[in-house]
């Protein structure tokens, strides 16, 4: 069975491609069409897809990652919101002749599902559980903003959920959290994680007047309709990086309150925690005070949802095999010495090897490496990746070393997908991937890891004892990661970066 899975005309657009449970595909609109965030499929990525099709015949099933005509009810109520025009059709095959048009691949039947349990279904059936507790957080669906979900399988193995509790627009912590974002200046959508970040160097002081946005905690629901953003005017003589503490904590309050309502259904000590909130890494260290098992996927927000649309369209669990490496391949075996060489000449050096990854954050194949031992080198890759030298950096450690250098949360142990925040041990010792307030957003890298990046660590600490790098996309601020070896030729030339492959 061969199943098309499709996340496309909101933001961040995506495909996947399902063979029987194997995972052939599953990459980004943005990183093919070179437009952060970009809402719309490109026909480059249309082809990369539709190539699974050779020898096949046509997909069995397309599954379409929302529903049309539910969220366009929504959208009549809303009106235009603050992320402007978010308009779509009322059908789900005319959603997709907008976004294929001619290359739309024949196929048997197109299915639409509902955003939310899309995104249910990219988490638990990729997980390693055979039944969990699913919690889906993010902006907006078609009108849900959480829901708590009982996922199982039954005894034909076809994933079955049952949704236990929801919340409807415009009551949204995504809208929330964007709205803080957009107050201050930043992108909504697109920059909330550097408000997370400038939460480390503030004070939240303002828990009270941002409380006046919240109606009653217990349900996580917010006083206004934040979708329309906050009045410039908000405190607006308040410290911007107090403003962002106080963002981030009264966040986590909300959060807390729906893991509390999801643990209190006791159908599963086995957490699937999904939607774009489940990025805020900050709030993931206290996951562990309400389950015992923990699994995000590493692109839990709308792009991830197309795998979740062919998850549904295939009906059972995907051979997930530890692997975030699903998109483009660049061909060769992984530059190890390379890399040893350029770091021990420059500290600085760019990956671009093996398949990209699936989700937000670079784990070694699309990255930019760097010693994290200088003092000098935390300025030196943020003046490369033009960012604001307040923003941290990550380590990605050997997973037997990571107790040594960090506090890890409990039932957070290993974190391979870059999805939590733990305090370090030895900050003095390393400087570039230590924010302001102690921690760091840890990358274990475990024995069996799916890539070339276990032998360069494992290289790197026979010859400098140091079982750690710094590791951050290979991109600059506002242009998706690089994807593809001429991606990768352009940057070496445009910031002076040697790039290996």
């Amino acid at each position: 069975m061969l199943t098309l899975g499709v996340s496309a005309g909101f933001h961040d657009a995506g495909l996947a491609v399902v063979e029987d449970g194997e995972i052939c595909f599953a990459g980004h609109s943005e990183r093919y069409s070179k437009k952060k965030h970009d809402k719309d499929l490109c026909e480059a990525i249309i082809n990369q897809a539709n190539s699974y099709m050779d020898g096949y015949g046509p997909f069995d099933a397309i599954g379409f990652y929302e529903t049309p005509w539910l969220k366009k009810t929504r959208e009549l109520y809303a009106g235009q919101g603050m992320f402007g025009d978010r308009s779509s059709t009322w059908t789900t095959r005319g959603a997709l002749k907008k976004q294929f048009g001619k290359l739309l691949p024949k196929t048997h039947a197109i299915k639409t599902y509902r955003h939310h349990q899309t995104h249910a279904a990219a988490g638990f059936q990729t997980s390693p559980f055979e039944e969990a507790t699913v919690v889906v957080i993010d902006a907006i669906g078609e009108w849900e903003t959480i829901t708590i979900w009982h996922a199982w399988y039954d005894e034909n193995m076809e994933a079955q959920y049952k949704k236990l509790w929801s919340q409807k627009y415009p009551h949204s912590i995504g809208l929330y959290y964007s709205a803080l974002t957009n107050r201050l200046g930043l992108r909504p959508l697109d920059e909330e994680y550097i408000m997370m970040g400038m939460a480390g160097w503030g004070e939240p002081k303002h828990n009270a007047e941002i409380d006046k946005l919240i109606w009653d905690y217990s349900d996580a629901r917010v006083t206004n309709n934040l979708h329309i953003g906050i009045d410039e005017e908000f405190l607006k003589d308040a410290n911007e990086m107090d403003i962002a503490a106080s963002a981030q904590a009264v966040c986590e309050k909300l959060i807390d309150n729906v893991m509390a309502r999801a643990r209190g259904f006791n159908v599963s000590r086995n957490l699937v925690y999904m939607g774009g909130v489940a990025l805020n890494c900050l709030y993931n260290r206290g996951l562990g005070h309400f389950f015992d098992n923990i699994w995000i996927m590493p692109n839990p927000g709308d792009c991830g949802s197309s795998l979740g649309a062919a998850a549904l369209a295939y009906g059972s669990k995907l051979h997930w095999n530890d692997n975030p490496f699903l998109g483009t391949p660049i061909p060769g075996a992984y530059p190890t010495d390379a890399i040893i060489d350029e770091l021990q000449k420059n500290k600085i050096v760019g990956v671009a090897s093996g398949k990209a990854e699936f989700g937000p954050r670079a784990l070694g194949n699309r990255s930019l490496l760097a010693d994290p031992r200088g003092p000098e080198i935390k300025d030196k890759v943020n003046e490369i990746k033009r960012r604001q030298k307040f923003r941290p950096f990550a380590p990605m450690v050997l997973e037997e070393h990571v107790h040594e250098y960090f506090e890890m949360p409990p039932q957070m142990q290993t974190s391979p997908y870059m999805q939590v925040v733990a305090k370090c041990k030895k900050p003095d010792e390393f400087p570039a991937i230590i924010h302001v307030d102690g921690t760091s957003r840890v990358q274990t890298v475990g024995k069996d890891f799916p890539s070339g990046v276990r032998e360069l660590l494992e290289k790197w600490y026979v010859l400098t004892g140091c079982p750690i790098l710094l590791n951050t996309s290979l991109n600059i601020r506002g242009e998706p990661m690089v994807d593809d070896r001429a991606d990768a030729d352009r940057f070496e030339q445009a910031y002076g970066v040697k790039v290996c492959s």
